[in-house]
């Protein structure tokens, strides 16, 4: 059995149980296949003075035993809001002692780095001085927004150039990979997995009465409903669903997810008087996500720029079309009607891509047809693969 071992700033945690599950889920499909040993380190930034959320994380426990999986919890030193930039070297030296006596334990085929900034320059710092290969995921925002910053860009071009090998989870970002200056030859697509015993039609509006229940909130089974899966941030557009919602008879939305923008939002909903036709439901238990999925007629997310959205992949597995933008690989993912419709980020044309779809709903064997490849089993085989070119040179 080989040895992998990954770095992943965004990991589930006992504070933040939703914080990065579909890292946790890749890495927990890897393991589970039983050819590949998998370690996981989960640097934790904390301030000088860990008050208020910071002291949740800072009583974190050092090492855990999670879904049998050994997950390492260093801390380094983070300097919120101005300290991006020295992140990587901070993380690399809270880490590198933790696995270089990992690595003499159990000795480590390949380093990991889940996500591009900035794990991924930690992850080829280490692992110059341990003389390991480096594998470093590329998932959208990190490539994004970091790229855009002149001290994140260089970073991140110097970790690509060091790395073994890349991933990237649609075509489209390793493109704009390659155009921020990556080797495209290095590029490997590695597509997010989906739990497929637990993503599937449940029915639609026979599941409305017990969630309206559950959640409070009313929902007629004759009204349309339409649900937003994505931190409430100006990026992932909520605002643009309400304005076009607004242009909806009785209709009803849930936006799942929490983030800075959940008081705009709130205060754009009175003021289109859709107060109470809007659920602002925060994070949702991974159990409760189908239901909602399943139950709403269309799921819209006008966002601003994505890699491949999982929030796309759980959607149509549940037999719900989406309403989203041409970004990212969404082009990969919505090749046919049944699926839904790309969009620009414009409430007008959001409101008639709705009306189109209420209009004439695809069936939801249609609508799954879109994502039938996907399934962690499917991801974790080929992340076993990609690390097994890597490890052999």
């Amino acid at each position: 059995m080989k040895h992998v071992l990954a770095i992943a700033t965004l990991y589930p945690n006992e504070t933040n149980p939703r914080f990065g599950t579909f890292v946790a889920r890749s890495l927990e499909a890897l393991a589970k296949r039983g050819d590949w040993q998998v370690t996981v380190v989960n640097p934790i930034g904390l301030p000088p003075l860990a008050l208020g959320r910071y002291r949740e994380l800072a009583e974190l426990p050092p090492v855990a035993i999670e879904n049998g999986i050994t997950v390492h919890r260093p801390r380094f030193t983070l300097v919120p809001k101005v300290g991006g930039r020295l992140n990587p070297q901070s993380i690399a030296r809270a880490a590198l002692p933790l696995i270089r006596q990992l690595h003499r334990d159990t000795p480590i085929d390949v380093i990991d780095a889940e996500f591009f900034y900035p794990d991924g320059p930690a992850a080829t710092t280490i692992g110059a001085k341990l003389d390991i290969p480096v594998s470093i995921k590329a998932r959208g925002s990190d490539i994004s927004l970091w790229g855009e910053k002149d001290y994140g860009k260089a970073q991140i071009l110097e970790a690509a150039d060091k790395a073994a090998g890349l991933l990237a989870v649609s075509e489209a970002l390793a493109d704009d990979m390659a155009r921020l200056g990556m080797a495209r030859d290095k590029i490997t697509i590695h597509y997010t997995g989906l739990d497929r015993d637990r993503f599937r039609p449940l029915g639609n509006v026979s599941l409305r009465p017990t969630l309206g229940r559950q959640l409070g909130f009313d929902l007629p089974a004759d009204a349309p409903l339409f649900v937003s899966v994505g931190a409430l941030i100006e990026r992932k557009g909520q605002e643009l669903l309400l304005q076009a919602m607004a242009k909806i008879d009785r209709s009803r939305a849930i936006l799942v997810g929490k983030g800075e923008d959940e008081g705009k939002l709130r205060q754009l909903a009175a003021q289109l008087g859709l107060t109470q036709r809007v659920h602002f439901a925060g994070s949702l238990d991974h159990d409760v996500m189908p239901v909602v999925l399943s139950a709403a007629d269309i799921m819209v997310l006008p966002t601003a720029s994505e890699g491949l959205a999982n929030a796309w992949v759980e959607a149509l597995a549940c037999g719900t079309p989406c309403i989203t933008t041409n970004v990212g690989g969404a082009p990969e993912l919505f090749t046919s009607p049944a699926a839904g419709r790309l969009v620009p980020r414009d409430a007008n044309r959001i409101a008639k891509a709705i009306r189109d779809i209420l209009d004439d709903p695809p069936a939801a064997q249609e609508v799954t047809a879109a994502v039938e490849q996907f399934s962690w089993e499917n991801n974790g085989a080929a992340l076993a693969a990609h690390f097994e070119r890597l490890s052999a040179g």
